[in-house]
């Protein structure tokens, strides 16, 4: 799905700025690295390289010019979210730096509630030019939202306190399970609910969800692998990620429908970045070994 905190101090291109938050603040065997399972470094099979025809078009339907407005969802790390310094950093935010770059533009970043960017609203009504929020691409938001080819494989992760016995969500009869809001986590928690007798509770951005668990308001959580264990890293002895779900999920950045010529720039930057070695590198730097495959 989406979310927050960054694992680094600089966005890489140094081409990002940041647009005044929105008030809704923070938008998948055991494990705590997640490296291994999520993430494709795979040469991508598209072209690296837009045409001047391409980029003219999608540098000329920018809502702002000389700017490639960014919405996303804060926090949700290690894919955006706010240093100590108020910058917002993330391999989501270096990844579209790259398609700024290849613009010849700056990226300027948009916090919003990720219901406006899943229904596609936030890129129809022009409040930003691409959404870049840890986004699973589904058949139901491909229908309202124009997918770049996918940059990231997602894995879906059950999270609990470290003193919890819970090691899988058969263990949650009875309990809480917490899932983020308009996610693919919910809805997976939603599906097997049934199968596992357990009562979800809703938030609305993920650092609620985190806040509930360490609170023992909620037994167990449900979210992107990679988010769990950025949180794991920064809280080391207060919870665990216990089992993992191949949920077969992919991340895409989105744009407006029939906005053809900015998803061609978008494309060949992942697939460029792919191709060059940066995409390793940026996943190395946020997330863990980049993966083989």
């Amino acid at each position: 799905m989406l979310s927050a905190c960054g694992g680094g101090s600089s966005s890489g291109s140094g081409a990002t700025t940041t647009a005044a938050p929105s008030s809704a603040a923070s938008s998948s065997g055991a494990s705590s690295s997640g490296a291994s399972s999520s993430g494709s470094s795979a040469p991508g099979t598209g072209s690296t390289t837009a045409s001047q025809s391409d980029i003219d078009a999608a540098k000329a339907a920018l809502i702002a010019s000389g700017t490639l407005t960014t919405c996303t969802h804060l926090p949700y790390a290690p894919f955006q979210s706010n240093d100590d310094d108020g910058n917002t950093v993330g391999f989501d935010v270096d990844m579209i730096d790259l398609v700024a770059k290849e613009l010849g533009v700056k990226q300027a970043i948009v916090d919003t509630p990720f219901e406006g960017i899943k229904s596609g609203q936030d890129l129809s009504s022009g409040k930003c030019d691409i959404a870049a929020a840890g986004m699973t691409i589904t058949p139901d938001r491909e229908k309202v939202i124009l997918f770049s080819e996918p940059y990231f494989d997602a894995t879906q992760a059950l999270l609990v306190r470290s003193d919890e016995s819970v090691t899988s969500l058969a263990d949650l009869k009875g309990k809480k399970l917490g899932a983020q809001s308009s996610t693919t986590g919910l809805d997976y928690a939603n599906a097997q609910a049934a199968a596992n007798g357990y009562e979800i509770v809703e938030y609305q951005d993920l650092a609620s969800e985190q806040q509930a668990l360490v609170t023992n308001q909620i037994d167990g959580a449900i979210n992107d692998l990679p988010v769990w264990s950025e949180f794991v890293k920064e809280q080391p002895d207060k919870t665990k990620i216990v089992a993992q779900f191949d949920t077969g999920e992919q991340y895409g950045f989105g744009m407006k429908l029939g906005n053809t010529a900015l998803k061609s720039v978008a494309d060949a930057a992942i697939n460029k970045a792919k191709a060059d070695g940066t995409y390793d590198q940026l996943y190395t730097k946020w997330i863990g070994q980049a993966p083989t495959s």
